[in-house]
């Protein structure tokens, strides 16, 4: 499959993408569909564990095939709620087959730059890879962020973090049998006293593989412990959690609590405290201030880090990934310092409103 809507004209346009999880992706897709030559670039390998679910809007109706075309891909045409590793392994598929995309895997970019004809990433392998653009899709702690917006370079910690847990349907116990049939994804939001709490039966793509069982609950009692074990610095997160790196009292305490919900939930929560395979993420914001930089863009993650509550980042990262496809179709004679202007037009003031429209909950619940 050279291109899902035809073959592939030659083009001398480029750009970079640095960061290959799925606003890097999707936004790689959306730009070879618009006749580009990209390369991907990725800080880890291809292969990557990922167990947490994503609420997708995957209503097929778009304003653009490139629009249809991922909602499709992120979500099999359904609302729902799928799991991370199920998206980026349908996503990577398609770029691995689109000849205008080189996916560069186990690469980390060590600065960027860009003066009045192209952009650049330097590597860890001390190669320079040029473009006339390059796109930011680095996540909550952005490399290229520090280069579009000097001024604000960090996500804020909103003051609380989330545990997500899972277990496979063959981890259950035989009394703990679940529905044969789910007519999609069951999301259920068991309690909200002391905060949100959400349990979630997620299929997968590969009907060998068991449905995963998770449970993600947010808990504002850790702010100490995550400045004690390094994740947050002041106000700025650094990294999540791993389970193995959970302090044992705060295992206990979680234990404790989570004893109390009703099952499967309970069972999966166990299970991930247990086995030490739960993950904490503290939660941050970033309100962005600017999306572009002349020849520097920021999409997804590294462009706007909302509250989970909003359930909006992913379908928002999609968004990025489609108005600029769009930009870039009617450049016409347009140079690429103005496509990208028009882009952070287009979604800038979108975005505010969506990250903004979470800090109702941080500022009541987070306790920073």
């Amino acid at each position: 499959m050279k291109n899902l809507f035809g073959n592939p004209k030659e083009s001398s346009h480029s750009v970079i993408i640095v960061g290959g999880s799925l606003a890097g992706l999707m936004t790689g897709i959306a730009l070879a569909q618009e006749n580009m030559n990209v390369t991907i670039v990725e800080k880890v390998s291809e292969h990557r564990q990922g167990g947490s679910g994503l609420r997708v809007n995957g209503g097929t109706f778009g304003r653009s095939k490139t629009e249809t075309l991922l909602k499709r891909l992120v979500s099999n045409g359904e609302d729902s709620v799928q799991l991370w590793s199920t998206i980026e392994s349908r996503l990577r598929e398609v770029a691995k087959k689109d000849q205008r995309i080189t996916l560069r895997y186990n690469t980390r970019v060590e600065s960027v730059g860009q003066d009045q004809e192209q952009a650049w990433v330097v590597t860890d392998k001390e190669e320079t890879l040029k473009a006339d653009f390059v796109i930011g899709a680095d996540g909550h702690r952005s490399h290229v962020r520090k280069a579009v917006a000097p001024d604000q370079p960090d996500a804020t910690y909103a003051g609380y973090m989330g545990w997500i847990a899972s277990v496979g349907e063959e981890e259950l116990p035989n009394t703990m049998q679940l529905a044969s049939t789910v007519d999609g994804p069951t999301v259920d939001m068991f309690d909200s006293w002391d905060g949100f709490k959400f349990g979630s039966i997620i299929e997968t793509d590969d009907p060998e593989k068991s449905r995963r069982i998770g449970c993600t609950w947010y808990d504002n009692k850790q702010s100490e412990m995550l400045r004690e074990v390094g994740c947050v610095e002041g106000m700025v997160v650094r990294h999540s959690l791993d389970g193995e790196d959970v302090p044992q009292p705060t295992l206990d305490q979680l234990a404790s609590e989570a004893a109390k919900w009703p099952e499967p939930w309970r069972f999966a929560a166990l299970y991930g405290i247990e086995t030490r395979t739960l993950i904490g993420i503290p939660i941050k914001e970033y309100v962005p201030s600017r999306l572009v930089n002349g020849r520097l863009a920021l999409v997804g993650d590294a462009a706007h880090v909302p509250a989970p509550v909003t359930a909006s980042g992913f379908n928002e990262s999609l968004q990025d990934a489609v108005v600029l496809g769009e930009c870039v179709a009617k450049r016409h004679r347009q140079s690429f310092e103005e496509i990208l202007k028009t882009y952070e037009k287009i979604r800038l003031e979108r975005v505010r409103q969506m990250v903004q429209s979470g800090h109702f909950y941080s500022q009541s619940f987070g306790r920073p």
